[in-house]
């Protein structure tokens, strides 16, 4: 058992922190999921030109600054003059998790360069008990993993495939096998048609030995039904209506 995956199931997950009256992915929205009760706290992370790892979604502030500014062709100090809205600014990792010493931190790592920043800054930040870092990509979470021996991680999407394949097969012995580099599967309910979330499964991945947190859901009946069938874990942009459902 991880350390990240304590104290026990259920959790919910803060995905990028609570926005209601703040930007997403900013210290204010992090300091906001923290108040409302959260203890565990999704977000994304990218590198800037000059390697320090930073906590965003997208790879330009187009959307959230309403400015083209590309992080990875920006240095650290030009990121620092971008007003995400309420005088916010860009995250750097490192800052954030020395911050909010006690929350647990949910790490999507979008592109290779973030790999190497991210894992420095946990390092420098002591937190690597207190992480999960993820990725869409296998080669990623698996280099991340190499960097951090001991951290926590949860299946990329290729892990993600053959797992529902192997438990929708009834390939237990197999699923087990593909499940065990890693403490989570983190899925949405359904893909294309495909329910990836039932009693059955859920069931079967904690047999593998997994977690299963679904994503991303925001509507309090869905969870309780989600709660119903056994799941760990609700990454929810509402932690605020998931956490008195615990």
């Amino acid at each position: 058992m991880s350390p990240y995956l304590t104290p026990a199931p259920p959790r919910v997950l803060a995905h990028r922190g609570l926005a209601l009256g703040a930007p997403e992915n900013t210290m204010l929205a992090f300091v906001a999921a923290v108040d409302a009760g959260a203890t565990f706290l999704e977000t994304d992370v990218h590198a800037t030109a000059d390697g320090v790892a930073v906590l965003a979604h997208d790879r330009s502030l187009d959307r959230v600054a309403g400015t083209d500014a590309e992080i990875a062709s920006t240095l650290w100090r030009d990121l620092q003059q971008i007003d995400l809205g309420q005088g916010e600014r860009v995250p750097g990792l490192r800052e954030a998790l020395l911050a909010l010493p006690d929350a647990r931190w949910n790490l999507d790592l979008k592109t290779d360069a973030s790999v190497v920043p991210a894992v420095r800054a946990v390092v420098e930040a002591k937190a690597v008990d207190r992480v999960l870092l993820t990725s869409l990509s296998e080669r990623r979470r698996r280099r991340a993993q190499q960097l951090l021996p001991g951290v926590a991680t949860s299946a990329s999407q290729s892990i993600v495939v053959q797992a529902v394949a192997a438990q929708r097969l009834g390939l237990h012995g197999r699923l087990r096998r593909i499940l065990a580099p890693v403490v989570a599967l983190q899925v949405p309910r359904r893909r294309r048609g495909i329910e990836i979330v039932s009693e059955r499964s859920v069931a079967a991945f904690h047999r593998a030995g997994v977690e299963v947190h679904v994503w991303t859901i925001n509507d309090e009946a869905e969870m309780r039904e989600l709660l119903a069938l056994g799941v760990d874990g609700i990454v929810t942009d509402r932690c605020d209506l998931a956490l008195p459902l615990l």
